[in-house]
């Protein structure tokens, strides 16, 4: 008999939610447990920090981080594989997911907290999930404090007046990007989810139940908001395309949105924490983008650049790395 899971995860957490559908792509046995009030004494027994989503296994092994959690077990579990067997595919595969994990969520972020609506809606869900039962002047009390802890964390993702216009912009024009890549085909590699679809989801629908963004994808890109809807549950079904299929409509999110601004970006963070510096400014388009490092950051960034060393004969994949602005920057 296999092994059974604890997903411990909210509901407004992209992270959670992403490794939610993985477990439910692949068939895991496994129980969704929304880590409220009630669950944080066996959540506080596993969790070496206190970060959702946290996996416990039947044998009481628990491992945290989304991106690490779908690795471990997939090594367990290859079937059904959610990475194409071509490895320039699967480290292109790679590459958006972490442009997800790293870069989306800053849009997903920023719009959560930066407009009034969007900060009380999620405050209300937040409390609502961690809180049931709750009279409703604590309620609100609470709601609040989780408000005007939120907010000032804008500047983690480095979201400001001086950013607003490029994170937004960024967000509809990798909307954009997307609407017309998912054209003929119902996942970003062809008729089976992958790991950058998990990745890249996860914060589209987060930005979905927003009030804000989610106007703008329901009115804008009816196709986005059918995958996302697809990936809560993704069937295991299809196949992935070759990179000919793809490229005419993939190359665009590449190159503008990841070898535009996320990959220049994430070094510039590495680089300055590596000097031991707090802030830094990164031009992105012509223009400055500030704010604090992030020590994930430049961990994930080496995780990915070793990822890229572990490809085994790198010319197709450098190839299309180079028509798209991202070989230097994974490279060098």
């Amino acid at each position: 008999m296999g092994l059974s899971y604890r997903v411990f995860g909210s509901e407004n957490s992209p992270y959670s939610i992403k490794v939610r559908s993985y477990f439910r792509y692949k068939g895991f046995d496994h129980a969704w447990v929304v880590r409220d009030q009630s669950q944080m004494e066996e959540f506080s027994k596993y969790a070496k920090l206190p970060l959702v989503p946290l996996v416990v296994d039947s044998d009481g092994q628990a491992i945290q981080d989304s991106t690490p959690i779908m690795e471990k077990l997939e090594a367990a579990n290859p079937e059904p594989p959610f990475q194409p067997a071509d490895e320039a595919l699967a480290f292109i595969s790679a590459l958006l997911e972490e442009y997800g994990d790293e870069w989306g969520n800053k849009h997903m972020f920023h719009y959560r907290w930066t407009y009034e609506p969007d900060q009380w809606a999620c405050a209300d869900r937040l409390v609502r999930e961690m809180a049931p039962g709750m009279s409703d002047e604590d309620y609100k009390g609470m709601a609040t404090a989780i408000r005007d802890r939120m907010v000032p964390r804008l500047s983690f993702v480095g979201s400001n007046e001086v950013t607003r216009e490029q994170i937004e912009g960024s967000f509809l024009r990798f909307c954009e990007l997307l609407e017309a890549h998912l054209d003929g085909r119902p996942f970003v590699l062809g008729t089976r989810p992958a790991m950058a679809d998990f990745g890249l989801y996860a914060q589209v629908y987060e930005a979905l139940v927003d009030p804000t963004p989610g106007a703008i994808l329901t009115e804008r890109f009816p196709r986005v908001v059918a995958w996302v809807e697809r990936m809560l549950d993704p069937p295991d079904q299809g196949n992935y395309e070759d990179w000919t299929a793809l490229e005419s409509t993939l190359c665009p999110i590449l190159a503008q949105e990841v070898g535009g601004l996320f990959l220049p970006w994430t070094t510039a963070n590495a680089e300055a924490l590596a000097s031991g510096a707090e802030e830094f400014s990164v031009e992105l388009e012509g223009r400055p983008f500030g704010q604090q490092t992030q020590k994930y950051h430049a961990k994930s960034l080496a995780a990915l650049k070793a990822r890229y060393q572990a490809v085994a004969d790198r010319t197709a994949l450098d190839s299309i790395l180079k028509a798209t602005g991202c070989l230097n920057w994974l490279a060098g």
